[in-house]
């Protein structure tokens, strides 16, 4: 795949529709710097994008991604199956999300619970050592899973794991 032949392929489609960068940008809610390291070959834009650039310039979804217009329309049949992967794609991205939300609010929970046990002024009993501790850990625990998984090093890490156990995922 030419990334720099694709570019130019989407610059073209897009002065075909006398669009600025800037409108380009807006049209499929990027920023216009985003529009102009694609068309410069640098990036290249999602597959959801990708797929909503088709149904806009109403060119095939190969045109794009071969850097030139074909005669041929993309069958359905191949439609879909781009549809799939890229909903594939999103599904996964969703749960990361989730995950990462869900540790950040346990997190937050922590912190507020530390906060509360700190302005209550508490004996200094193991208990209360306990719950500071607790917390603070729970807090920075979570926190740090978080960011693990919204880098994507959580994922390295578990493969990590199963090369040193010997096991396929």
């Amino acid at each position: 795949m030419d990334q720099t032949k694709i570019g130019s392929f989407i610059k073209e489609l897009r002065k075909e529709k006398e669009l600025t960068q800037e409108q380009f940008a807006e049209k499929f809610h990027v920023a216009r710097r985003t529009v102009s390291r694609w068309e410069t070959g640098n990036n290249m834009p999602d597959i959801d994008i990708l797929i909503e650039m088709s149904d806009y310039f109403e060119v095939d979804l190969r045109e794009i991604l071969d850097g030139e217009r074909k005669n041929k329309k993309m069958d359905s049949e191949t439609k879909e199956t781009v549809l799939k992967v890229a909903e594939y794609g999103n599904e996964n991205k969703k749960k990361m999300t989730r995950i990462v939300l869900i540790y950040f609010v346990i997190g937050i929970i922590a912190l507020i619970i530390h906060t509360t046990a700190e302005f209550m002024d508490l004996n200094g009993t193991f208990w209360t050592g306990f719950l500071d501790g607790a917390t603070i850990g729970i807090a920075l625990g979570a926190m740090i899973l978080g960011i693990l998984f919204l880098t994507g090093r959580m994922a390295k890490i578990r493969a990590f794991k199963m090369r040193l156990l010997g096991r396929e995922e």
